[in-house]
């Protein structure tokens, strides 16, 4: 007698079905395969960096670049479209640190999030620009004209709702939350009239003859603060050490930059997919002009950001309580940075 049991009688395949399993199998062994044997195997500790394209970010590629083969810890850069995707990640624990747009970290401390802002990016590095067609001059002149801002929780809306209100215009201007990589874009196809944002995405516009710069930012606002870099506390707990080589490393990589633009903009292009030209621009047009020297987070700024969000509406409480950690930037070793390798601080 066969064995011949009914159970089995419904799994007999196909020649087809039998190859096309196989086939599958296969791929799903050469997958296998070529990770193990072409991925970079990390016996480092990894922190995890969100970041968006900005110069206020500069830290993030260079902190990627420079320990990609050195120091104790290795710095991953990501890339992220919105700092709305970047915030729920961070949330989520899929990153270690999140480059974030200022007010936005005030936004997810007043959600109960345990946040802790560590240290400020670069500053002086946005840009108001408006189509060349409409000869927009100044802010008075945007009145009835639609304006981009990167989000409604950004400085850049903070800042052009300050300053309407110094002139006597406020509600006068349209404004449009937009993610910046699609500014440039949307402003050249006549979509946008003008758009606020950090560098170099007003840059694009400027090179291509579309528009003209209406005010740089710190004309506007001195000493603005873009984006600034959030831990959450249980990693300050978890890993204080890592947090301070995080910190002290980008405050390093400013300093380095700063002297070295050219090159730091030739790393910055790789990660970010633009040309360098581009990003060289940014970085010193006009010359001397990115602060890569205020770092320290300061309570009183952060207060003042919070204040002004409340007085235009966009939260109902000022409370910054915990918010700000400055001593990993207050403790920083900034001696001795000859060139890229020494961004980060080795025994």
């Amino acid at each position: 007698m066969r064995f011949n049991p009914a159970w089995m009688r419904g799994w007999r395949l196909s020649v087809a079905w039998r190859y096309t399993l196989l086939a599958a199998a296969w791929l799903i062994v050469i997958t296998v395969l070529h990770c193990s044997l072409n991925m970079h195997r990390e016996d480092r500790e990894v922190v995890r960096m969100g970041y968006m394209p900005v110069v206020t970010n500069l830290a993030a590629p260079l902190l990627d670049f420079v320990s990609r083969e050195k120091g104790p810890y290795r710095f991953q850069a990501i890339k992220f479209a919105s700092f709305a995707e970047m915030a729920e990640s961070l949330r989520n624990g899929h990153i270690d640190a999140a480059f974030m747009i200022a007010p936005l970290a005030i936004v997810l401390r007043q959600q109960k999030e345990n946040v802790r802002i560590v240290y400020i990016g670069n500053r002086h590095e946005s840009t108001l620009v408006a189509r060349k067609d409409l000869a927009i001059r100044t802010i008075d002149d945007l009145a009835g004209k639609t304006l981009a801002v990167p989000m409604r929780y950004s400085g850049h809306h903070l800042g052009i709702l300050r300053a309407m209100e110094a002139r006597g215009m406020s509600g006068a201007i349209n404004i449009v939350e937009m993610n910046p990589p699609d500014m440039a874009s949307a402003l050249s196809s006549g979509a946008l009239d003008a758009y606020f944002v950090g560098e170099p995405f007003a840059a694009q516009t400027v090179l291509s003859g579309d528009a003209r710069v209406v005010n740089y930012v710190e004309d506007l606002w001195p000493h603005f603060i873009c984006n600034l870099v959030i831990v959450k506390q249980d990693f300050i707990d978890k890993r204080p050490e890592a947090v301070t080589q995080l910190v002290q490393s980008a405050m390093r990589s400013g300093l380095w930059a700063e002297q070295h633009p050219d090159e730091a903009a030739d790393i910055a292009a790789r990660y970010w997919n633009q040309p360098p030209d581009l990003i060289r621009y940014a970085l010193t047009t006009p010359k001397a002009r990115i602060d890569y020297q205020r770092s320290v987070p300061q309570t009183s700024e952060i207060q003042l950001l919070a204040d002004l969000m409340v007085q235009f509406k966009l939260i109902d409480r000022n409370d910054t309580t915990g918010l700000v950690e400055d001593r990993f930037a207050r403790e920083a070793d900034l001696k001795d940075i000859p060139d890229i390798g020494s961004i980060l601080r080795l025994p």
